[in-house]
C-alpha cells in the first residue's frame, strides 16, 4: 500500500512510574488454526524487500547486492530467505496502463531488469537468487491492464479475449495507475489469472505480493490462490491493502498466507504524500526514504496486533509491514529502544519479518545514501531468541493497557504461551516523549496465561545484553506469586520467556 492514516490512539489513564497491576483481558493461549494448503511456509516469512529503501530505483545488480548480503550478513543463516522485489519492474507508460504481451501480462522493464544468460530479466534474478539457496519475490496488483482491453488481447488458452473479462471499475495501482478490475462471473476471467502466475512459476517466483486490495477485492484474492494451485509452485501469496478492514479477514484466512492491512510504515516524506505521488518519470514524489520510518509513526500497530490476533497462525499471518531496523539510528529513524520494540511486536504477533533497510555498504542513489547494514542493526535481526518467538506462529494477546488518548503516553502489554508451556511477554512503554522518564509496568505469570508453580518461574530477557530494560538481567528466578517487572524506557520494551521452573 501506499497510503497514510493517521495512528490510532489508546485509551485508559497511565501514572508515569507507577507501578501498573495488570489483569488479563482475554487468555494469552491460542489454539492453532487450521489453513488451507497453498503457502509453502507454515511459519512466518524472513527475509528483504525493495521499497522501503530503493523503491523505483530497484534494478537486478542493486537486488543481487542485497541478495548477497543476506548471506555475508548471516542474515540467511538465521532465516532470511526471501528476496523480493517491488513496483518497478515492469513497464509503467502511463495512466493508459502497463504495458502488456500479447496475451494482456505486463511486460518486463528491461531498463532495470535486462535479459541475461538467455533468459528475461526477472527469470534471470529469479535464477541467481535461488543460486544463493535462497528464494525469489514479486510485486502485483489484481486486475487487467487498460492497454490489454483496448487492444482486445486474447486468453491464453481460451477463446476469450480482455474486453469480455474487464469492468469499467477502476483496480489501485500506485505508481502506473491504468489498471480496472476483473469480473469473475465471466468465462475466461479465472483463465486470465492463471496464464498471469503460470508466467510468474516458470520465471522462479516463489512470493506475490498482491498490492492495492480493497474490501471489494475477495474474488482477486481466491482467483490468485486458485492460480497458484493451477501453477503447481509452491507460491506464498500476500495481500497487501490499498484501504480493507477486518470484514476481509474470513477471506484472507481462507485463501492468503499473510496480509497486510496497515497503512506505510515508511513515513513517506512531504514530497510524497498521497498515494498517487510516484506516479510518473522522474518520480519526484519518492525521493524522500530517510528517515525511513519513526516509534510514533507505526504506534498503531499495537492496535492492529491486538485486533487481528485471532486470525493469525499456522500458513496464514497477520503482516504489519516491513522491519526498518538495521540501518543505524539516523536512518531507520528510531533510537535503539524503538528498534527492540518493533521486533519484539512483530515477534509477539508472529509476523513476517521483511526487511525494508539496505544491507549493502554504502549504496548511494537517487533516493538518499545508506550507511549499509549497522553492527548493532544486525545483533538485532539475528537474535535467534527474538526470532523464535516470532516463529513458533502464535499470535499474542493484548493483556493489558493504558495511555491517555492522543497524549503520545502509556504502556501495554502482549503475551502468549507457546505449545511446550513457555510464556512470552512484552511490557511496552508505549510514550513518545524521549525526555520523559522510564516506566514501571508489572504483569503476573497468571495473567500471561500460565499455570501456578510451586516453585517459581525462570525469566529470561530475550534482549539479553543489548537490552534497553533498566536494571535488567539475562536471567533471573522469581517467586511461586509469578510478579514480573521492568522499568522501561519511553519507545522501549522489556521481552521475556517466562519458563514454570515444576
Amino acid at each position: 500500500m501506499r497510503k497514510w492514516t493517521p495512528a490510532l490512539a489508546a485509551a485508559a489513564l497511565m501514572v508515569p512510574m507507577a507501578i501498573a497491576s495488570v489483569t488479563p483481558a482475554a487468555p494469552a493461549a491460542q489454539a492453532a488454526t487450521a489453513y488451507p494448503p497453498g503457502g509453502p511456509d507454515q511459519t512466518p516469512v524472513m527475509g528483504w524487500s525493495s521499497w522501503s529503501f530503493l523503491r523505483l530505483g530497484a534494478d537486478a545488480a542493486r537486488v543481487r547486492g542485497e541478495a548477497r548480503a543476506l548471506i555475508s550478513d548471516g542474515l540467511a543463516a538465521v532465516g532470511y530467505r526471501y528476496v523480493n522485489i517491488d513496483d518497478g519492474w515492469y513497464q509503467c507508460p502511463g495512466p493508459q496502463g502497463p504495458n502488456v504481451d500479447r496475451y494482456g501480462r505486463w511486460l518486463i522493464n528491461t531498463a532495470n531488469y535486462p535479459n541475461s544468460g538467455g533468459k528475461n530479466g526477472i527469470k534471470a534474478l529469479a535464477a541467481y537468487v535461488h543460486k544463493l539457496g535462497l528464494k525469489f519475490g514479486i510485486y502485483e496488483t489484481a486486475g487487467i491492464s487498460s492497454q490489454a482491453v483496448a487492444r482486445n488481447t486474447p486468453i491464453l488458452g481460451t477463446h476469450y479475449t480482455a474486453d469480455e473479462i474487464a469492468t469499467t471499475k477502476p483496480q489501485n495501482n500506485y505508481n502506473c495507475g491504468g489498471m480496472v478490475k476483473i469480473d469473475y462471473s465471466k468465462p475466461g476471467a479465472q483463465a486470465y489469472v492463471d496464464s498471469v502466475v503460470d508466467e510468474l512459476a516458470s520465471w522462479g517466483v516463489d512470493y506475490i505480493k498482491l498490492d492495492g486490495i480493497t474490501n471489494s477485492n475477495g474474488p482477486d484474492i481466491k482467483a490468485w490462490q486458485k492460480a497458484i494451485h493451477h501453477s503447481g509452485r509452491p507460491i506464498v501469496l500476500n495481500i497487501t491493502q490499498g484501504s480493507y478492514t477486518i470484514k476481509l479477514a474470513p477471506v484472507l484466512k481462507e485463501y492468503a498466507n499473510q496480509w497486510e492491512f496497515a497503512p506505510d510504515i515508511e513515513i513517506n516524506g512531504p514530497d510524497e504524500g498521497s498515494a498517487n505521488s510516484c506516479n510518473a518519470p522522474p518520480y519526484t514524489g519518492c525521493l524522500s526514504v530517510f528517515p525511513l520510518t519513526s516509534f510514533a509513526h507505526w504506534k498503531d500497530r499495537f492496535a492492529d496486533v491486538a485486533q487481528w490476533q485471532p486470525y493469525g497462525g499456522p500458513g496464514g499471518f497477520n503482516d504489519y509491514d516491513s522491519i526498518e531496523v538495521g540501518d543505524g539510528n539516523k536512518a531507520s529513524g528510531m533510537s535503539l529502544a524503538a528498534s527492540e520494540s518493533q521486533l519484539s511486536l512483530w515477534s509477539l504477533g508472529s509476523a513476517p519479518l521483511i526487511l525494508g533497510v539496505d544491507l549493502t555498504r554504502g549504496v548511494t542513489n537517487a533516493y538518499g545514501t545508506s550507511a549499509g547494514l549497522t553492527a548493532t542493526g544486525r545483533r538485532l535481526l539475528t537474535n535467534r531468541q527474538v526470532i523464535a518467538v516470532d516463529q513458533d506462529a502464535i499470535d499474542a494477546s493484548r493483556i493489558a493497557i493504558a495511555g491517555k488518548p492522543g497524549s503520545g503516553a502509556g504502556y501495554q502489554v502482549f503475551a502468549k504461551v507457546e505449545r511446550r508451556g513457555d510464556g512470552i511477554v512484552g511490557l511496552f512503554n508505549t510514550t513518545t516523549k524521549l525526555s520523559s522518564g522510564p516506566v514501571t509496568i508489572s504483569t503476573t505469570a497468571a495473567a500471561i496465561g500460565l499455570p501456578p508453580d510451586p516453585h517459581g518461574y525462570l525469566v529470561e530477557d530475550l534482549w539479553g545484553g543489548l537490552s534497553v530494560v533498566a536494571g535488567g538481567h539475562a536471567r533471573f528466578v522469581i517467586s511461586s506469586a509469578g510478579d514480573i517487572t521492568a522499568t522501561v524506557p519511553p519507545e522501549g520494551v522489556a521481552l521475556y520467556r517466562v519458563i514454570p521452573l515444576r
